[in-house]
């Protein structure tokens, strides 16, 4: 698995762009639950998102230590994947096994500690997700912190990514590069922006 993650879509024009770009990305990302971020999408609005045809994209669901009244309001959701903050390893087992998802588990970063905490949801955990502890605002960590991590599972990387990154950089360290405000301009996602990001990924990843 080798590809991105386009994150905190909110609205259909955008949505639609991406789904149907020449190079789409393997994973799109919804902020379900947490009402901070101005990417926030309540659940209604959802409803009316996710009626789209993903074709060849993963759906999303961003939980930030769900409960069970947004669980409930999104069960019945085409969503291929949760991506999970602030749960324990028993709490993400439990989610799992109840509404049967594939599993992103998101650790946020400060220090090697932090990573090393990825051992605890090994048994619960479809794809790591790395990123930085700014949740609602676009922060960076060390991404060299995650350099010598070894694991056999598919592994993503977040945290200020930008389009004039050298993302081939990722690509030495990540599966799955995941992006989010490095596609907006003035908070609002910008289709060029996506188009250079979709390409550039298209590009590297197809490199020898």
């Amino acid at each position: 698995m080798k590809g991105c993650k386009i994150c905190g879509i909110s609205d259909l024009d955008t949505l639609n762009y991406i789904i149907n770009h020449q190079y789409p990305p393997q994973f799109i990302g919804f902020i379900c639950n947490y009402k901070k971020s101005s990417r926030y999408v309540e659940a209604k609005k959802l409803n009316e998102l996710l009626t789209l045809d993903k074709k060849k994209s993963n759906f999303v669901a961003v939980l930030v230590k769900p409960d069970e009244e947004i669980l409930d309001k999104i069960k019945n959701l085409p969503f291929d994947y949760y991506q999970i903050y602030d749960c324990s390893p028993e709490e993400i087992k439990k989610i799992k096994e109840r509404y049967n998802k594939k599993i992103i588990t998101a650790l946020t970063v400060i220090e090697e500690s932090d990573v090393q905490k990825y051992h605890l949801y090994s048994e619960v955990t479809d794809i790591y997700l790395f990123d930085s502890k700014g949740y609602e605002k676009s922060m960076a960590f060390d991404h060299e912190l995650i350099k010598k991590i070894k694991i056999n599972k598919p592994l993503m990387i977040a945290g200020d990514i930008q389009i004039n990154d050298h993302l081939e950089n990722y690509k030495k360290i990540a599966d799955i590069i995941d992006i989010s405000g490095g596609l907006e301009t003035s908070g609002v996602k910008d289709k060029s922006k996506i188009d250079i990001f979709l390409n550039k990924i298209k590009q590297v990843y197809n490199e020898a």
